[in-house]
């Protein structure tokens, strides 16, 4: 299961950096619609989760 939980982290993390390289152009681009802005933050909203969900593994002892 552990295994499963880190796939799917790196899965997140790696669609995360993607969407960031996305929305870093995107705001560089003057011509950038608000619902692109509006959907790229809303798409990064896992990030957090995983951090968090890590932090909560870490501090438990989970080992990794």
């Amino acid at each position: 299961m552990s295994r499963l939980a880190d796939n799917i982290e790196a899965v997140q993390l790696g669609t995360a950096a993607l969407l960031l390289e996305m929305a870093s152009e995107s705001l560089a681009d003057e011509d950038a619609e608000p619902i692109e802005l509006r959907r790229l933050g809303h798409a990064l909203t896992g990030v957090p989760r995983i951090a968090v969900s890590r932090r909560q593994l870490l501090a438990a002892g989970e080992p990794r």
